[in-house]
């Protein structure tokens, strides 16, 4: 299993782009704009071969992510077998269908943690783009608290032009929430930087902002996974306009979200605030991911 790793970069994106395509199940992790925007933060690096590819993290400590391409037509125990015998292959942010699949070709040397903390959420784009029923009271009460304020959502689709106005936006929502005293804060500004600075590069990023009195208040990016599922890189709200994340949300699923199925909303990294703020928009499913550790097979 040796292989030539190098940096995810831009340069390389056609190719990764084919592979993605032909992946089963894609997890919001694997999107390009995700590992681009994140690779300097854990030195994220990828390789070529056996018609996948292999993406692995170098910081804080080496560990591999799952790969990416068709899993299906791959032999994988004939490529887990190369591994020396003294180095266990372990893989982070595996997704489930992935899983099944290795404990289907290799049973017995699977051994599989959940890990709960990188769960995506996936909730029904109707029930996002339209807060409907008793189940989302609270959250409608807050969306028409900001129509009441500030009239009729005035939501305009991202292009080119308005990526200023939107790298605006997240520079006072970092100077707010003091970005460049949390670490994890400052490697989002980064990577949301990273990303936005090279909008037009990426394929199929689309985006949307609520304005008031011509000023952009509000913010969300995402991509289509598949046929059925839009995912949602970011969303930010300026401090002060009450009710802007539920319009926000509202608003980007009705239009951004029109004609898929589910929305992804990414994981909560097993930090409490945020776990209460995705389950309280009732999510439909997960797209569960778990640790994995392949044995006894070299």
């Amino acid at each position: 299993m040796d292989r030539t790793y190098t940096a995810v970069s831009l340069s390389e994106r056609q190719r990764y782009y084919e592979l993605w395509q032909r992946t089963p199940q894609r997890s919001l992790d694997y999107t390009l704009p995700n590992l681009w925007g994140w690779q300097e933060f854990y030195g994220l690096q990828w390789s070529f071969a056996e018609n996948l590819c292999w993406i692995r993290q170098t910081r804080p400590q080496t560990v591999c992510w799952a790969p990416v391409g068709d899993w299906n037509v791959v032999d994988w125990k004939s490529i887990f077998s190369q591994a020396p015998a003294n180095n266990t292959p372990r893989i982070v942010r595996v997704p489930e269908k992935l899983l099944h699949l290795w404990q289907a070709q290799m049973p017995g040397s699977v051994e599989e943690e959940e890990d709960r903390g990188q769960w995506e959420y996936l909730y029904r784009q109707e029930d996002l783009a339209f807060l409907r029923g008793n189940r989302f009271h609270k959250k409608k009460n807050h969306f028409n608290s900001y129509v009441k304020a500030y009239g009729e959502p005035d939501y305009h689709p991202l292009d080119d032009a308005m990526v200023e106005d939107v790298l605006a936006v997240q520079d006072d929502w970092c100077q707010w929430h003091e970005c460049e005293d949390s670490p994890s804060l400052r490697a989002e500004n980064e990577a949301i930087n990273r990303v936005l600075s090279h909008w037009d590069l990426f394929r199929g990023l689309s985006g949307g902002s609520l304005y008031i009195e011509g000023k952009m208040v509000a913010f969300s990016v995402g991509e289509p996974l598949d046929e059925g599922v839009l995912g949602v890189h970011y969303e930010k709200g300026l401090s002060g306009f009450k009710g802007v994340y539920q319009a926000i949300n509202c608003m980007f699923s009705r239009n951004q979200g029109a004609g898929s199925a589910f929305l992804n909303r990414a994981q909560d990294l097993d930090e409490d605030g945020l776990r209460q703020a995705k389950l309280s928009y009732l999510p439909a499913d997960f797209l569960r991911k778990y640790k994995v550790s392949i044995r006894g097979l070299a």
